[in-house]
């Protein structure tokens, strides 16, 4: 394993244990600094880490926009001292009347949230105008992963229109996200983004022309950040996420994104039921299960290691080195998606220089906190 991940004292870790290894955390943000070119290009997603310590992190080193999934992350996000947070996701239903006990919590913080349909931005306009609230509201595209969204066009045109004629709602810009751009290769990446950019471009011109601000335009994820990186529009914004702890998948999907994990979960072996297999104590209520069975995490230390079978609080592993294993050894694994299984966590430990120094709190985990 890399002397990065170093644990000096395991002894009064519980396993199966998430730990935050704070020097390669620290790396990564610089590092994502580096390719946005400036603090100020930034809007970082929030749903990986979750946390309020990470979020002032980013603060200190001058990152002041942020982006979330959930209200929950929202307040996180504004308890940690964040002055500008963008809800990336459409409000509807309970969460409208959220969105308006959320400005009035925090008067003090810029709050902007997306939508893609007339309905709910009725509905959300007249119960912030009755409050005497008001949000920005990012229209939200649709650039080829057809989950939310509408297709930058003349429909787009409309409900632009719409935000900027009803009260208690501003026209925010636009929310350019493709998950869906999961090419290996840079250059054929490069070129999926830029066949919808210029779509989104000639909208944002459009809308400018009929007299609207089109002030930001916050733009893809962890996948699609460098290719956005290099853009120069000024209204760009961009909201990586993942980056910050990493994971396998990541690293095996996007090889031009040079992040090294930044937490890693410590298990234990539990039992050696035969000669070919080990028995860990990291079950799937421990790592995200939305990667296929056998490939939700990997051992870098263990490399001929197959995960043959995984419960909620077993997995077992079958290697030709199981030999060397007895019940307590330990080992660390990399999740191949961290995001969720951060969510599967109350609290990380944190290790710097080796030693265990600190618990964060995985505040964010929940769908509500107190909106």
């Amino acid at each position: 394993m890399d002397p990065r991940y170093r644990i000096a004292d395991t002894s009064r870790l519980i396993t199966p244990a998430l730990v935050l290894f704070r020097e390669v955390l620290e790396e990564n943000l610089d590092r994502m600094i580096a390719v946005a070119g400036s603090v100020g290009r930034l809007r970082p997603h929030c749903k990986t880490h979750k946390m309020p310590q990470v979020t002032r992190l980013e603060l200190a080193r001058g990152i002041t926009r942020h982006k979330c999934a959930t209200i929950a992350e929202a307040e996180m996000l504004a308890d940690a001292g964040v002055k500008d947070i963008f809800l990336a996701y459409n409000i509807v239903g309970a969460n409208i009347a959220r969105v308006v006990a959320f400005t009035q919590k925090y008067p003090d913080v810029q709050f902007l949230v997306t939508a893609d349909h007339p309905t709910p931005i009725a509905q959300l306009g007249a119960a912030l105008h009755r409050a005497g609230q008001s949000v920005g509201v990012l229209l939200d595209l649709d650039v080829g992963q057809h989950r939310t969204g509408v297709p930058a066009g003349p429909r787009a045109v409309e409900l632009y229109q719409l935000l900027a004629r009803t009260p208690g709602l501003t026209p925010a810009g636009l929310h350019v996200y493709d998950g869906h751009q999961h090419q290996k290769s840079r250059a054929e990446r490069e070129a999926a983004i830029n066949a919808e950019w210029g779509r989104v471009i000639e909208l944002r011109d459009t809308l400018k022309n009929l007299g609207l601000p089109v002030p930001r335009m916050v733009c893809g994820g962890t996948g699609s950040f460098p290719v956005y990186a290099t853009k120069t529009e000024a209204e760009i914004e961009l909201s990586p996420g993942t980056c910050v702890f990493h994971d396998a998948g990541y690293t095996e999907t996007f090889p031009d994104l040079v992040f090294p994990p930044a937490v890693l979960l410590l298990t234990r072996v539990i039992s050696r039921p035969t000669d070919d297999r080990v028995t860990f104590d990291l079950g799937y209520k421990a790592v995200a299960s939305d990667p296929p069975a056998g490939r939700r995490l990997t051992l870098p230390d263990l490399p001929d290691g197959e995960q043959v079978l995984q419960n909620e609080e077993h997995l077992v592993v079958k290697t030709s080195e199981a030999g060397r294993f007895q019940p307590g050894d330990e080992i660390l694994a990399v999740p191949r998606h961290v995001c969720p299984t951060i969510a599967l966590h109350r609290a990380v430990y944190v290790v710097s220089a080796g030693q265990v120094t600190d618990q964060w709190a995985v505040v964010a985990r929940d769908r509500w906190l107190t909106l």
